[in-house]
C-alpha cells in the first residue's frame, strides 16, 4: 500500500509491542512515525532522527502535527489515552483490552459517536489474513454451529490484567467478529492458578452460548509451557481451523477425511494488515463505528465473565 498523502503517526509505548509498531509503520510506505512518547533512555535507537521523543504522552497527544495516534501502554492506561486523544481530535489505534471497565467503554463509544472521530481497537487476530479468509467463507458457506479456542503460552504475567483479559480477548473478538451478536449465557470458570518466580499465572475455561444457536468453547492461560493459538469454527459438513503457530495457518476438514487440507491465504502480518486499515480509514475520513463497537463489546463479555468468577469464588 503507498498512502498519498503522507500519514503522521504518533506512538504511545515503545515496550514490546510498541516496538513492534515501530518496525511495521516502517515497512508501511507513506506513512511516518512522528512523534514517540516513551520513558526509555533508549529509545531514539528505535527510530529515526526525524522522530520527536517526548518522556510525557500528552505532548503526544496534544501535537498538532499528527493524523493519528497509536496506543501501545499496558491496559489500564487505554481508556484514559484514548479520551484524551479524541478530545484533541486525533484517530487512535488503541491496542485491546479499549478499557478495564465496560461503563468507561460504553462512554468512550457515546464520545466518539458524538465527536465524529476515528477509534479502532487491534484486535490483531481479527487482522490476521488466516482469519479474514476464514470469515470469508462462513460468510459463503455457513452457519458456524460450534466454536472451540485454546490460546495461550507461559507468561506473559502482567500486574494489571488476568490472563482471562490479556488472552480472551482475542477468542471473544474473533467470536463476536464472526456472529456480529453477545452471548446470550455464559459460563465462566478459573481451572488452575499458580504462584511462579515469574508472576501469578491463571488458566480459565468459558462456555458461550450465542441467541442465533452457536456454542463457543474457549480455554487460556499464562501456564502453558508452549504457545497455543488454535481457533476452530464446525460449519455443516466441515470444519476451519486457524492455528496461529502451525505452518499452514488455515486448513479445510471436510467430514469423514483424516487430514485438512491447506487453505492459500494472503503472507501479510497480521499487524501490518491492523495499520494499514488505520492508515487508510484516516486517509478515507472514515469514522465506521464498527470496530469500535467490536472493542466494546468485547469488553462487556469479559466483565460479564469476570462477575460469574466473582459469584462463583463467593467474593
Amino acid at each position: 500500500m503507498a498512502p498519498d498523502p503522507l500519514v503522521r503517526l504518533g506512538l504511545i509505548g515503545a515496550g514490546r509491542w510498541g516496538r513492534n509498531y515501530i518496525h511495521t509503520i516502517g515497512g508501511i510506505e507513506g506513512v511516518q512515525l512522528t512523534r514517540l512518547a516513551s520513558r526509555n533512555p533508549s529509545s531514539q535507537e528505535l527510530v529515526g532522527a526525524d522522530c520527536a521523543i517526548s518522556s510525557d504522552w500528552r505532548e503526544v497527544v496534544g501535537a498538532n502535527d499528527l493524523d493519528g495516534v497509536i496506543i501501545a501502554t499496558p491496559p489500564h492506561l487505554h481508556i484514559d489515552m484514548t479520551r484524551a486523544a479524541v478530545e484533541a481530535g486525533l484517530a487512535v489505534l488503541v491496542e485491546k483490552p479499549l478499557s478495564l471497565d465496560a461503563v468507561d467503554a460504553r462512554a468512550l463509544l457515546a464520545q466518539v459517536e458524538q465527536s465524529n472521530t476515528l477509534v479502532m481497537v487491534d484486535h490483531v487476530m481479527t487482522y490476521s489474513p488466516a482469519f479474514i479468509k476464514l470469515k470469508a467463507v462462513i460468510e459463503s458457506q455457513g452457519p458456524i454451529r460450534r466454536i472451540v479456542s485454546r490460546n495461550g503460552n507461559w507468561g506473559p504475567f502482567r500486574e494489571d490484567v488476568t490472563a482471562l483479559w490479556d488472552w480472551a480477548a482475542h477468542d471473544i473478538a474473533m467470536c463476536l467478529s464472526l456472529l456480529n451478536e453477545p452471548p446470550s449465557e455464559i459460563n465462566a470458570e478459573r481451572t488452575e492458578s499458580l504462584q511462579t518466580a515469574e508472576g501469578f499465572g491463571e488458566t480459565y475455561s468459558l462456555h458461550l452460548t450465542f441467541p442465533s444457536g452457536p456454542v463457543a468453547d474457549i480455554e487460556v492461560s499464562s501456564l502453558w509451557s508452549e504457545k497455543v493459538r488454535r481457533f476452530s469454527a464446525a460449519l455443516d459438513g466441515q470444519t476451519l481451523v486457524f492455528d496461529d503457530t502451525a505452518p499452514n495457518k488455515l486448513s479445510q476438514h471436510m467430514a469423514g477425511t483424516a487430514e485438512g487440507e491447506p487453505v492459500a491465504i494472503d503472507p501479510k502480518p497480521a499487524l501490518t494488515q491492523a495499520v494499514e486499515a488505520f492508515v487508510t480509514a484516516i486517509i478515507d475520513g472514515g469514522h465506521n463505528l464498527t470496530n469500535l463497537r467490536l472493542g466494546v463489546d468485547v469488553v462487556e463479555v469479559l466483565a460479564r465473565c469476570d462477575a460469574i468468577l466473582k459469584v462463583s469464588s463467593g467474593k
